[in-house]
């Protein structure tokens, strides 16, 4: 039997183009769907990465603010070890372990300390300048010009010595040595009286003196004061 199609051609094309045209807004739609999907999907992230980038940015500039104010904080530090240091050196212009090593040294044989002790005063005249050693002139015309110095440098260590000897001949040799010294001035003997050790007489002595002013020791002098120091508890 034989089919016969009574549907014209022209309307059976139609239709195929029908489809085929939907097939391809159907894909071009997901096409389109998947595509914006995808830019939605990368300006979220450059968003997040933006967020980012504004969060690390603003950590950066706190860590710098954090590094600036820690760079002053050690400025300043540096700064108040300088002027501590230097006001130190004001107050004991010479360390007290090359004050007492110079005491030792100028000790006469047999002769030795039991106390020594040191204190910064104000000066009770500061217009009269009473002086001992051989310095005298040198201090005279450093005094003339105390009204230039900072009260700091204005004030005065003085020293109490105590100390054994088997005579009065050791102690005033050891007074003598003393006046003679390049950091002492006022030297002077407060109290010299008899003790006895078991069977042994000694004389204990007090001395009092001043560590003198403006007194600006080289390297080369504290390691000779130290060199003598270390040679003379070895000889003692």
């Amino acid at each position: 039997m034989v089919n016969i199609n009574f549907v014209p051609d022209d309307y059976v094309q139609g239709n195929e183009s029908r489809r085929t045209n939907l097939m391809y807004l159907i894909l071009f739609t997901v096409v389109m769907t998947a595509l914006g999907g995808s830019f939605m999907a990368i300006k979220i992230r450059q968003r997040a990465c933006n967020a980012h980038e504004k969060l690390v940015n603003n950590r950066m500039i706190e860590i710098q603010e954090t590094i600036k104010k820690f760079e002053e904080l050690q400025a300043k530090r540096r700064a108040m070890m300088k002027t501590a240091l230097t006001t130190a050196e004001l107050l004991e212009p010479v360390p007290r372990s090359i004050l007492l090593a110079s005491l030792t040294n100028n000790l006469p044989v047999g002769v030795s300390l039991t106390k020594v002790s040191m204190i910064q005063k104000e000066p009770k005249e500061k217009n009269k300048v009473t002086l001992t050693s051989k310095y005298q002139a040198a201090q005279t015309t450093q005094s003339e010009s105390g009204q230039n110095l900072s009260p700091e440098q204005l004030l005065e260590t003085h020293i109490d010595i105590g100390g054994m000897a088997p005579t009065d001949l050791q102690v005033a040799s050891y007074i003598e040595r003393l006046t003679e010294s390049s950091l002492l001035d006022n030297v002077a003997l407060v109290e010299s009286k008899e003790f006895k050790i078991d069977e042994a007489t000694f004389r204990q002595f007090k001395l009092t003196a001043m560590l003198r002013k403006n007194v600006h020791l080289t390297k080369e002098d504290v390691e000779r004061i130290k060199d003598k120091a270390e040679d003379t508890m070895w000889n003692f």
